[in-house]
């Protein structure tokens, strides 16, 4: 992963850690869950990516 992605993912941690502490703020908040939905869509786009570069090698059995 980036490093780009690795920082978001540590920040996602450390408000998750908060969270379950202290709690946290509505921005805290707002940011997590910009952080979490970028995730997600790297997450989607890498698979996308993957599953479109599959090749069937065998043929079809009939």
């Amino acid at each position: 992963m980036s490093d780009s992605m690795d920082q978001k993912i540590q920040r996602i941690n450390e408000l998750a850690a908060k969270a379950k502490t202290t709690g946290l703020t509505d921005e805290e908040i707002d940011e997590r869950n910009e952080l979490r939905q970028a995730y997600i869509e790297a997450f989607r786009s890498s698979l996308r990516g993957h599953l479109e570069n599959i090749k069937f090698v065998d043929e079809e059995k009939k």
